[in-house]
């Protein structure tokens, strides 16, 4: 999963750091703008969210590479404590029609709840590590 999350991350990060404008103006894509109905454009601001990701990317990579419970413990935290922030904050600042606030609140809700999972890692896993050592 720390794979999965870092692949997301990595989708975000390049988008807002590469190309801040078409995030702002796109995002999430699919016609929808859930950035831009936020407020003014900011490419400072947009780069470094995109920055954040690539960095909370960049670390889980190194947890999933480490193959150890307690790195992939740390990446995950990370992405909790964001997602748990970013969700509430979303939730309580709800914009656009239903598509858009249901897509916000499930998007990252799965978002929290992918960090939250990674924070107990599975005891098939921790097994198998353990056996290997």
């Amino acid at each position: 999963m720390l794979v999965v999350v870092a692949v997301l991350g990595l989708s975000v990060g390049v988008w807002a750091a590469g190309l801040p404008k078409s995030f702002y103006s796109s995002f999430p894509g699919l016609g929808l703008h859930w950035i831009e109905m936020m407020g003014a454009y900011d490419e400072h601001l947009v780069r470094d969210v995109g920055f954040m990701y690539l960095a909370l990317s960049t670390i889980s990579i190194a947890a999933a590479l480490s193959r150890t419970a307690a790195a992939g413990r740390l990446a995950s935290l990370g992405w909790t404590v964001f997602g748990a922030f970013h969700f509430l904050f979303h939730v309580t600042h709800l914009m656009g029609g239903v598509v858009d606030v249901v897509g916000n609140i499930v998007s990252l809700g799965l978002s929290l709840a992918l960090g939250l999972a990674l924070l107990f890692p599975s005891r098939v896993c921790a097994t198998t590590r353990e056996a290997r050592a």
